[in-house]
Formats: C-alpha cells, sequence, structure tokens
C-alpha cells in the first residue's frame, strides 16, 4: 500500500470513529417503504420511541410507499451513510430482485445490515360453507373445480400474494387469482362467498378463525402456533417445507460506519425487549426473533435464503411487476 492509500486509510478510520463517537446528535429517520397504518408501519411507530430512548435522539418515521417498497428501498441506497437515515422492510426485500426486471438496488450489496426484527405467521383459509373440512379435502375441491376457484389476495408481490403462488406451485393447481388492493377488501369478499380461498397474517386471521366466520386449513410455520394449538401446520399436513412468515429486517445504506451501526443494534435490541411492545407482539400471534437473528449476520443470511427461496417459485409463476 503506497503512503498516500495508507494515510487516506487512516484518516477514514479517525473519521469515523470521531463520527460514531458524537453519533447521534440529531434526529434518526427510519423510512417505511408502505402507507401508513399498514403492518410494517405499525410495527415501526412501536420500536420508534424506545429505539430513540435508546439512542437519546428521536426516531422519526418516513412512509416512501409505493412500488411494492422499491421505492423506499431506493431512497435508503442513495442515501448517506451516516446512520441518520434507516429502513425497516419485510419480507419484500428477498422476492424485489425476482418480481422487477430493472431494480435500482442490490438488497445484498447496497445496504448494511442491522437485524431481524419481526416475525408474523399467515394462514391459508377459506370461506366458511366451502365443501371441504380438513387441507386434503380442500386440495381435492380445487382439483375438482379448477376453474372455478378462486384465490384472493392483495395485489402483485404482496405477501398474500406470493403464500398463494407458493401453494399453488406446492399443490401442482394455477388456481384464479383475484387481486385486491390491500387484504382488507380481500377478507371481505371471503366473508360475503364472493372468493374462495386465500392467504393472509394471523394479526387479520386469529380473531375470524376463532368465531367460526372463516374456515381454517393450516398455518404456515413449521410449528403450531400458541393462538391456534389445535390448527395443524400445512407442513405436517403433507406440504412438506411450506413456510411462509412475514419477517422484517433492518437496514442502513452502505458504507455507514461499523460503530454506527452497532449503536442502532443496540437500540434495536432495547426496543424489542420493551415489555409493552413484546405484550402487544403475542397478542398478534407474532414472534420477536432470537438473539443471534437480531444480528448484522442473521439478517443478511437470512436475506439470502429467502431470495434463493422465492426467486424459483416467482419465476415458475410467470409474475413480474414490470
Amino acid at each position: 500500500m503506497t503512503p498516500i492509500k495508507t494515510l487516506l486509510t487512516v484518516c477514514v478510520l479517525v473519521c469515523g470513529f470521531a463520527h460514531a463517537q458524537s453519533y447521534p446528535d440529531k434526529s434518526i429517520t427510519l423510512v417505511i417503504p408502505f402507507a401508513a397504518g399498514g403492518p410494517t408501519d405499525v410495527v415501526a411507530r412501536m420500536m420508534a420511541i424506545p429505539m430513540g430512548k435508546s439512542l437519546g435522539q428521536p426516531v422519526v418515521v418516513e412512509n416512501v410507499n409505493g412500488a411494492g417498497g422499491t421505492i423506499g428501498a431506493t431512497k435508503v441506497a442513495r442515501s448517506a451513510p451516516n446512520g441518520y437515515t434507516i429502513f425497516l422492510h419485510h419480507m419484500g426485500m428477498s422476492t424485489a430482485p425476482a418480481l422487477y426486471k430493472k431494480l435500482n438496488f442490490d438488497p445484498l450489496t447496497d445496504f448494511e445490515y442491522i437485524g431481524q426484527v419481526l416475525d408474523v405467521p399467515m394462514t391459508l383459509i377459506a370461506r366458511k360453507d366451502i365443501p371441504a373440512n380438513n387441507l386434503q379435502e380442500l386440495i381435492a375441491y380445487i382439483k375438482a373445480n379448477e376453474q372455478k376457484v378462486s384465490l384472493a389476495d392483495a395485489g402483485l408481490g404482496a405477501v398474500s400474494n406470493l403464500c398463494g403462488l407458493m401453494f399453488r406451485s406446492a399443490i401442482g393447481v394455477n388456481i384464479n387469482t383475484i387481486p385486491y388492493k390491500g387484504t382488507g377488501p380481500a377478507m371481505n369478499d371471503l366473508l360475503g362467498g364472493q372468493v374462495d380461498i386465500m392467504c393472509d397474517q394471523t394479526t387479520q386471521t386469529v380473531p375470524m378463525i376463532k368465531d367460526g366466520r372463516v374456515k381454517v386449513f393450516g398455518v404456515t410455520t413449521l410449528k403450531r402456533l400458541a393462538a391456534l394449538p389445535n390448527v395443524p401446520t400445512l407442513d405436517e399436513q403433507g406440504l412438506k417445507g411450506f413456510e411462509v412468515k412475514v419477517w422484517h429486517g433492518m437496514y442502513a445504506p452502505k458504507g455507514t460506519p461499523a460503530p454506527v451501526l452497532q449503536k442502532i443494534n443496540t437500540a434495536l435490541r432495547f426496543a424489542m425487549a420493551d415489555e409493552t411492545i413484546k405484550q402487544r407482539m403475542t397478542e398478534l400471534s407474532s414472534d420477536i426473533p432470537a438473539a443471534d437473528k437480531m444480528t448484522a449476520d442473521g439478517l443478511k443470511d437470512h436475506l439470502r435464503a429467502e431470495i434463493n427461496k422465492w426467486g424459483p417459485i416467482i419465476r415458475k409463476a410467470g409474475v413480474s411487476a414490470d
């Protein structure tokens, strides 16, 4: 290494250390790539207060929605790597590379990783009068009525859409898909009998399942849920390896100094240990990741695995957001 390069390297390290020592000295922006009021936004706003308490500065949520979360992701990827812009996104970070032919960021190279945040399970449900009482009967019904059965979702790239694609792929039937502008209106039509089946998050389905307003045919985790102990997993019913959880991760722009990332990670862990948040997550049938998942390596390894999982499913289905 030449003397000039050595001097530059030392300067970068010293400047980075100095920045980390004073960080943060102003508010931090937490970008959410979806509209206010959605599941990811709700999680972010719960976390923002205890994270701000840990960091000693306010954490301000900014909604930058559109294009399946890619607009917000692009903004963060192009932001200054100083720790004052961070990012919370769900599993859409892993599906975007397959869904979008032209993507303005690379999830694996354009971000620093802070840690996983939250896992929300899903359920496979149907209108309450569908003539099937278990998963095998449902699959038989779908295969016998392939041209008539309808699968509701929240539109291309939505988690409900991805879960539906995975279910279609697992049973080998190209079910007619009906896209909605959200799972709210999709659920209304399912309750009214206008559509037959859908995948949706437990935060919405658990009360309806318990009230008998919909039929449930399985949960999308590999273990049964405490909130629905009598509902079998799809995996144990024969769809081996079927696992869909709406996982969330926290990121920063590439080049954010390691000491700054560590301070943000400490704030993340502080927030997820907050008793109010833990209680609320239990009520929503959501899981806070294990300690080894709330790390940079834990998040990056999970993201890479999810990209490898969803890419073939999306490409096989022939869907594209372009």
